[in-house]
């Protein structure tokens, strides 16, 4: 009769015990199995108020501000940087996640957090006096036993200590902003996955001035923070728009209530960089946020199930048959279960399976003006 073969040599330990032994020597959990529970994996996901955007975000799925990394939403002035944040804060709310919001620019109105959907007792609002308090707020907060959303708002003008206590000469506190946040992305990117806290930084993106035209060209615009950050971000999310009169969203009487935002991924770590999409976001009518279901319709432009023939859309639906519309109806059509679950199995095809599985045609998925900033 055969002898069994042992699963394993004498004195050889397993994984787990391995494990174990590393885990020991570290004083808590560091060493981690990749099929079972393990901080890299991103499990749960912040919508964004934009499903289009969402569903450009991570490869092959819908999904929106990843759970336990850290992003950024960088955009040029009056991109709505700070408009995506209060609905994502609403967002993670709705998850049960508990929102801290620093605000370096004392500038944000709590009508304003309530009207995108806020529940104001239960966000913290905090005045983001330096860079060192807010990193040290960040640490403190995450030993309690909750789940955290913390927004920075915004990077660019949060000063440091030696900037506040200093004088007003910039040479006096040259590159001290950068070499803080390199020590505190090195102390809180471990932590704040552990614990499954999200970190969303708002930044500012500002005009590459470089003596390199070709480097003009293709890195327009810059952040400020430092390298450090951009290996920090698992997801860096950029807000530009038309320096034009027709990027404005006007009602009826002539007076702006709202911007067009081109939104550009960056970076991700999600297998989606290079990926852009656009919406419109209102901020001065009753309703305040992302124009969704009206991004809809450029989102299935890529689609053949969209036909067009002049003034005239056709949508097909799942029996092959087709419903004409005009673009002025679209949000009315949408009203109809129909023909709006037609739309979102549309998204969902075009938009993210068709990319996942390289089926598409990708140049309807970058940006045309792709870029990057040397990283």
């Amino acid at each position: 009769m055969a002898r069994r073969k042992k699963s394993q040599s004498n004195g050889k330990l397993s994984f787990d015990e391995i494990r174990k032994i590393v885990n020991k020597k570290a004083g808590h959990e560091v060493a981690h199995s990749l099929i079972g529970e393990n901080p890299t994996e991103v499990k749960e996901w912040i919508p964004t108020g934009s499903r289009w955007l969402d569903s450009i975000i991570c490869k092959g799925r819908l999904a929106g501000i990843p759970v336990g990394k850290i992003v950024e939403i960088a955009g040029l002035e009056a991109t709505g940087k700070s408009y995506m944040a209060t609905q994502i804060a609403a967002n993670a709310q709705k998850m049960g996640i508990d929102v801290v919001y620093f605000d370096s620019e004392s500038a944000i109105d709590p009508s304003f957090l309530q009207a995108a959907g806020c529940d104001l007792e239960r966000l913290m609002y905090i005045q983001a006096e330096s860079v060192e308090f807010v990193l040290e707020t960040i640490e403190d907060l995450l030993e309690v036993d909750t789940k955290w959303l913390f927004i920075w708002d915004s990077l660019a003008l949060t000063p440091s200590i030696s900037d506040v206590e200093g004088d007003f000469n910039p040479l006096s506190s040259m590159a001290v902003k950068a070499r803080i946040l390199s020590k505190g992305m090195s102390k809180l990117t471990v932590p704040i996955a552990n614990s499954k806290a999200t970190l969303l930084v708002l930044n500012q993106l500002k005009t590459n001035i470089t003596r390199s035209p070709s480097e003009a060209m293709t890195t327009p615009y810059v952040t400020p923070g430092g390298k450090a950050m951009h290996y920090a971000y698992s997801l860096r999310v950029w807000l530009t728009g038309r320096k034009a009169k027709a990027s404005f969203i006007q009602d009826e009487n002539g007076y702006r209530i709202g911007s067009e935002v081109k939104v550009k991924l960056e970076k991700s770590r999600f297998g989606t960089q290079g990926r852009a999409c656009n919406f419109k976001i209102m901020w001065g009518s009753e309703s305040i946020g992302v124009q969704d279901e009206e991004s809809w319709f450029d989102a299935i432009q890529i689609s053949e199930s969209l036909k067009n023939s002049g003034a005239w859309f056709s949508l097909v639906m799942g029996d092959g048959s087709e419903v004409k519309f005009q673009r002025k109806n679209w949000l009315e059509k949408l009203k109809k279960p129909e023909f709006r679950a037609r739309v979102l199995e549309i998204i969902d095809e075009d938009v993210i399976r068709k990319f996942s599985e390289r089926t598409g045609n990708a140049s309807d998925y970058y940006d045309e003006e792709d870029s990057t900033d040397g990283e």
